[in-house]
């Protein structure tokens, strides 16, 4: 199973709407508002590495307000 940290900057006011949406994505196990350089931070769970570098980050990268996002994957 691989984990991953996907750190998510929003356009102004899209936080809350994007974490809503983020949650609802599959492969999302957790999300959250977050204060910082990044807006919300999200925690994927999938079987293959590309399937959470494909579908999941993807999916959040295509939400509409999503200015920028930073994918980290778990190494433990």
């Amino acid at each position: 199973m691989v984990r991953a940290y996907i750190m998510v900057k929003t356009a102004a006011g899209k936080s809350e709407a994007l974490l809503t949406e983020t949650r609802e994505l599959p492969g999302i196990d957790e999300a959250h508002i977050v204060a910082g350089k990044y807006d919300v931070i999200a925690e994927a769970q999938d079987d293959e590495v590309y399937d959470v570098m494909h579908s999941v980050a993807t999916d959040i990268r295509d939400l509409d307000g999503v200015a920028d996002t930073r994918t980290y994957i778990c190494l433990e």
